[in-house]
């Protein structure tokens, strides 16, 4: 409930009993009224345009992720949602379990030398940082069978977060070097901050490749500028406590899997904010300096493994000789 006091939008309850949440929204210039099904599948037509249109045919089935939390009812109005869009859907798959076949631990797991090897367990923690939520899975991998030993997360953490320290910090800059007339007409301004907030954001991303970012917002008042230099000491000073909450939450998922740091073969990095070094440096020394499976771009691995299901599903492919990456590989 708290969430929905925070939407731009209103939520109501639709279907025969009113149990059904609907969002109602202006769309093409009327009132609507939409199921969640049915906004999953304005989203999944626009991604089969987009593949139509990349592949030059026609798309007619799909594999789809979903978080490793989602219930059953979940699951099911994901595939109405793929119907509507017009899509059979093959399989609905776990994002973690997709990152996973990404870099293909379930061949590894499965293709080892004895028949006695070949039964051994692998276990493989993702974790899973994006713009805003965050989540950690533990799958365990035997046989090529995948199964959740356990999932937790928060769905409020993630890069706005970081963002809004930033911005937090310009703003303190800001109180002490402009005068206070200034101060409030910034504070006051939804350009200003959202100006404020794209540098903020461009600058964390600058932080991840470089030890510095110059940060400039031209007239963020007229006639006045804002420069700032930010290290990335200081970007990991200001997020130290979400960083320390995303250790936190691998703590207590362990916990659940009753299983220990030495269990854990493999530690699978997905989603935007996981190119942060100091999320890498934190997570690689929390499991003993081992290497994390990276060398697939965050934002893609997930739907990297969705593509390798669907070709074992259509049996395009031989599942061992599709190309996959390796966590040993670094970048």
């Amino acid at each position: 409930m708290d969430d929905i006091k925070r939407l731009p939008y209103q939520v109501g309850g639709g279907g025969e009993d009113g149990e059904k949440p609907v969002i109602s929204v202006e769309y093409q210039g009327d009132p609507h009224e939409f199921a969640a099904e049915e906004l999953s599948a304005m989203v999944l037509r626009k991604m089969k345009q987009t593949a139509e249109a990349y592949l030059d045919t026609p798309v007619t089935k799909a594999v789809i992720t979903v978080p490793a939390y989602f219930n059953d009812a979940q699951r099911n109005a994901t595939k109405t949602a793929g119907a509507i869009a017009g899509l059979e859907v093959l399989r609905i798959i776990n994002e973690p379990t997709a990152a996973a076949l990404a870099y293909g631990l379930d061949a590894a797991a499965g293709s080892m030398a004895s028949a006695a090897a070949a039964k051994e367990t692998k276990n493989v923690l993702v974790f899973d940082l994006g713009g805003g939520t965050f989540d950690v899975s533990i799958l365990s991998i035997e046989g090529g069978i995948f199964s959740v030993l356990a999932t937790g997360g928060d769905t409020h953490l993630g890069g706005e977060d970081f963002d809004d320290t930033i911005v937090d910090h310009f703003m303190e800059i800001i109180k002490r070097k402009f005068t206070a007339e200034q101060f409030e007409t910034i504070s006051n301004s939804k350009r200003a901050m959202r100006r404020l907030r794209t540098a903020g954001e461009e600058a964390k991303r600058m932080l991840s490749a470089a030890l510095q970012a110059s940060v400039e917002v031209e007239d963020i008042i007229p006639g006045t500028d804002f420069t700032h230099n930010m290290s990335r000491a200081l970007f990991e000073r200001l997020n130290a406590k979400h960083f320390a909450r995303t250790m936190e939450t691998v703590d207590a998922v362990l916990a659940d899997a009753a299983i220990g740091d030495g269990d854990i073969h493999d530690v699978v990095l997905v989603g935007g904010s996981t190119r942060i070094p100091k999320i890498q440096a934190l997570l690689s020394a929390r499991f003993g300096g081992k290497d994390l499976c990276k060398a697939i771009n965050p934002d893609e691995a997930v739907a990297y493994g969705a593509a390798v299901q669907a070709a074992v599903l259509s049996g395009a492919h031989d599942s061992t000789k599709i190309g996959r990456a390796s966590c040993r590989e670094r970048v």
